[in-house]
C-alpha cells in the first residue's frame, strides 16, 4: 500500500458540498480553516497523487453490468436544468480550468464530457474534477509509477476484465467512462461510503490522505451552486 507524503496533505472545512459525502466520511476527517485550506492550495505546489486500483475477482453478473456500462456508445451530451445553468457552468469551469488547458475548445469537449459521464455514473462532477486534479493533474497523457494511465488513472487491467481491446485509456471519454463506472462500482461495494470508495479507486484503503486530497480540491477548487439557486435562498 502506497503512503501519499503528509506534507503535501490538504484539508477544507465543511462547505455545501459536504452534504454529498456520507456521514462516516465526514466524521473521519479531520477539519482545519477554510482560509487554511485554500491557502495551502493556493501556495503549494498540487502534484498528482496517482494509485492504482487492484485487481480483484468480479463476479460474473457484476462484470456484465460493468461491460455494459463502459460500451455504451450513447452521445456525451450532458444533463443541465436550463440553458442559463449550461451556460454559467461551462463557463465558471472553464475560467477555473484554464490554466492546466489553455485551448478554449478543448476546455469545453473536456468539462462536457466529465459533466457527462459523471452524471450517467450518478456522481457529482465537480467530485470527479477533484479526483481529476489529484491523480492526473489534468494531464491526458499521464502514467503512475503502477501504470495507471490517463485523466483519471486507470489500471489497464480494467480493459481486460470489463472492456474490448480496441479501448484506448489515452482517450478522453474512454478513460472518463472507465474511471467513473469503477468509482461508481466501489461506491456500490462500500454501500455508498466514499472514504472507502475512493480508497479503493486509489488503492489505499484505510489511508485518509488521499480522501483528504480529494476533498479538499473537491470543496476548495471546484465546488459550485448555480446563482439562481443562491438567490433562492
Amino acid at each position: 500500500m502506497r503512503t501519499l507524503p503528509r506534507k503535501r496533505l490538504f484539508f477544507a472545512s465543511e462547505s455545501e458540498n459536504a452534504r454529498f459525502f456520507p456521514l462516516v466520511f465526514r466524521e473521519r476527517l479531520a477539519s482545519v480553516s477554510l482560509a487554511g485550506a485554500l491557502a495551502a492550495m493556493l501556495f503549494l505546489p498540487c502534484p498528482a497523487h496517482a494509485g492504482a486500483q487492484r485487481y480483484e475477482p468480479l463476479a460474473a453478473s457484476v462484470r456484465a453490468a460493468l461491460s455494459a456500462a463502459v460500451s455504451d456508445r450513447a452521445s456525451p451530451e450532458p444533463h443541465f436544468h436550463s440553458l442559463e445553468e449550461k451556460i454559467e457552468w461551462l463557463t465558471e469551469m472553464s475560467r477555473r480550468l484554464a490554466r492546466r488547458m489553455p485551448d478554449h475548445r478543448q476546455r469545453l469537449e473536456f468539462l462536457k464530457t466529465v459533466r457527462y459521464e459523471a452524471q450517467r455514473a450518478g456522481l457529482d462532477p465537480q467530485l470527479v474534477l477533484g479526483i481529476i486534479e489529484v491523480e492526473s493533474g489534468f494531464r491526458k497523457y499521464a502514467v503512475s509509477s503502477a501504470g495507471a494511465r490517463g485523466y483519471m488513472q486507470v489500471m489497464p487491467f480494467w480493459v481486460k476484465l470489463i472492456g474490448e481491446p480496441s479501448h484506448n485509456l489515452f482517450h478522453l471519454r474512454t478513460n472518463l467512462r472507465y474511471g467513473c463506472t469503477i468509482l461508481r462500482h466501489y461506491l456500490d461495494q462500500e454501500n455508498g461510503d466514499l472514504f472507502r470508495a475512493l480508497g479503493r479507486y486509489n488503492g489505499s484503503l484505510g489511508s485518509p490522505e488521499y480522501p483528504n486530497l480529494v476533498r479538499a480540491a473537491w470543496e476548495g477548487k471546484w465546488a459550485w451552486r448555480p446563482r439562481v439557486l443562491q438567490a433562492s435562498r
